[in-house]
């Protein structure tokens, strides 16, 4: 990892970390998040400086999520069936359309999908409008 041209700036970022247990961090490029988390988080997104990640939270992506306070979504798809686990988008989360914006599969098959939030699911019916006089008449022939 020290050959890692990506490995300095990751270790140098500041570490913005959500927690309801810790009281304190070790890393003086750590922050702590206590209290209202989305609150937090969109004061931090409305400040100048890099990008806001989140790596393998769960519960704080669904929280992100009912506050709107995602942008952009990297999903890396790895070609295993677990059978089990715990689900990124979990019962209760909110539903919303998603735009792909890049895609990339690697060569051992992983798919590295790359979308942006597109706003409410479009919903329709599967429910057919009543026929024509017309349509009704065709009908009756055809059975004749």
């Amino acid at each position: 990892m020290a050959n890692d041209p990506g490995a300095k700036p990751l270790n140098e970022a500041t570490k913005y970390v959500a927690s309801r247990t810790l009281r304190s961090l070790d890393r003086s490029t750590s922050v702590l998040i206590e209290g209202d988390v989305a609150q937090e988080i969109g004061t931090l997104k409305q400040q100048q400086g890099s990008e806001l990640q989140v790596h393998g939270s769960g519960n704080l992506i669904r929280s992100l999520l009912r506050h709107n306070l995602i942008d952009e979504y990297r999903l890396w798809i790895f070609p295993v069936v677990v059978g089990a686990g715990k689900r990124l988008f979990a019962e209760g989360t909110i539903p919303s359309g998603l735009k792909l914006t890049d895609g990339k599969v690697s060569t051992t098959g992983v798919m590295i999908a790359t979308y942006e939030p597109a706003g409410e699911i479009a919903t329709g019916s599967f429910a057919l409008d009543e026929p024509t006089d017309a349509e009704v008449e065709r009908r009756r022939r055809l059975e004749d």
